[in-house]
């Protein structure tokens, strides 16, 4: 516990030049909000020659946004995108990576689980070379066992697949400078899986254990089905490999069903017809039915990705914003 606080305090007295600039995707928190930004901005103030937080209000429907405005009237260096509706957390962190003015950026959430001393070992990291620093979880005890082998499973096929090394304990807590920031930018796709882009891009990067912190209030919004969601936009968004495993199939299906009908045909010829064989035909009926419409629904996402990205709506829509200087 001393060598942890020792090491706190050490990174605490480290103090940059750059100018940076806090991206916080929030969405109903009201309750937490307020705590957050102030105790950001004392943190910031500690290692940072300058700064600015964007809060990117992804549709809340509580009170957030009127808190956020309140303490822009003491904070100015607060600034506040209201998206039109919930595009989700990936489109809100494009917008806030779209409006950011520093020369380095850091993707934070607003649920005091990413710590405040780790921003100074990320901006450490910017100082001695690295294009981007991000936290990488030391343990996932928290998590339920299908969460962990689902997650690792994941993230084994996209490794894999497409020879993207995807951390698989990395979020979205991060600090990039400008050259990723760019680079991000110049990727216009409507199917966003950010992890992955944050990956594709490449530089050097360095990743950095972390405890993540209990959330202060409320609960995450991040349930199976999200998560499921989120999966398959990336396996679909970076690889073709399901494509492949259809095409492998489908042809290991017709050389079995081709040596089957020889089978078959040669017993014919020389036994004769026979009735009985009712069982084996629903069967494969049943078997190469189910294979088709599995083929289809794989199929039939990478079109709904292609329909999506050919007919190049905007990845959000801003009701308001205010703070800035420009834009």
């Amino acid at each position: 516990m001393i060598k942890e606080n020792n090491e706190q305090q050490q990174n605490n007295s480290y103090r940059s030049d750059r100018f940076l600039s806090c991206i916080v995707p929030v969405m109903n928190e009201e309750m937490l909000i307020e705590d957050f930004i102030t105790k950001l901005n004392i943190s910031l103030r500690e290692c940072v020659k300058a700064f600015e937080i964007i809060v990117i209000d992804d549709g809340s429907s509580d009170g957030t946004v009127e808190v956020v405005k309140a303490i822009q009237k003491t904070h100015k260096h607060v600034k506040l995108i209201e998206l039109s509706r919930n595009f989700g957390k990936e489109h809100a962190l494009t917008a806030g990576i779209d409006f950011a003015e520093g020369d380095s950026v850091l993707l934070i959430d607003a649920d005091f689980q990413h710590p405040f001393y780790m921003i100074p070992k990320f901006l450490q990291q910017l100082d001695q070379g690295y294009d981007m620093a991000y936290g990488v979880r030391k343990h996932r005890d928290d998590e339920s066992i299908l969460k962990k082998k689902g997650s690792n499973f994941f993230y084994r096929i996209m490794r894999s697949s497409t020879g993207i090394k995807i951390p698989a304990d990395a979020g979205d807590f991060r600090v990039m400078n400008k050259i990723a920031l760019q680079a991000l930018r110049s990727m216009p796709e409507r199917k966003r899986f950010m992890k992955g882009m944050y990956a594709w891009i490449g530089f050097k990067t360095i990743g950095i254990p972390y405890e993540v912190e209990e959330r202060k209030a409320g609960e995450s919004r991040w349930n199976y089905g999200k998560l499921a969601d989120l999966a398959l936009s990336g396996i679909t968004s970076f690889t073709s490999l399901p494509l492949r495993l259809v095409g492998i199939v489908g042809f290991i299906i017709s050389f079995v069903s081709m040596c089957y009908g020889v089978y078959v045909l040669s017993r014919t010829i020389i036994q004769g017809s026979s009735v009985p064989g009712w069982p084996t035909v629903i069967i494969a009926i049943t078997f190469l039915g189910g294979i088709q419409l599995l083929s289809l629904g794989i199929l039939g996402e990478y079109i709904a990705g292609i329909f999506s990205e050919v007919k190049r709506r905007p990845n959000y829509l801003i009701r308001k914003h205010s703070g800035f200087n420009k834009k």
